[in-house]
């Protein structure tokens, strides 16, 4: 089995959690980029707020690649992810996830 890429994509709300749409954007960019200091399973990282150049585009990408399966699993069970994915819901109002082998 090959690498594991994950790719999230989220629309955020324009206020939640007591702030606005660009607030929210920066808090989850900087919490998804101190994950992979905390997940060793993380191979690589990019997480990217979306340029605004059209209204059908997402707000936040993370791209990510782990060893194999069980390395995404074990990212997706750490409890540090857990925190910040318990924050993201609050936050954005749809998601998309597609996971596949390289």
């Amino acid at each position: 089995m090959g690498m594991i890429r994950h790719i999230v994509m989220c629309k955020f709300k324009e206020e939640a959690e007591g702030a606005d749409r660009a607030t929210n954007l920066r808090k989850a960019k900087a919490l998804l980029d101190a994950l992979p200091k905390r997940i060793g399973e993380i191979r690589d990282w990019e997480v990217g707020i979306d340029c605004g150049y059209t209204s059908a585009s997402f707000d936040l990408v993370l791209v990510a690649t782990f060893a194999d399966q069980e390395g995404l699993l074990a990212y997706q069970q750490h409890p540090e992810h857990v925190k910040v994915v318990e924050f993201l819901r609050s936050v954005h109002e749809m998601k998309t996830v597609v996971d596949y082998e390289r």
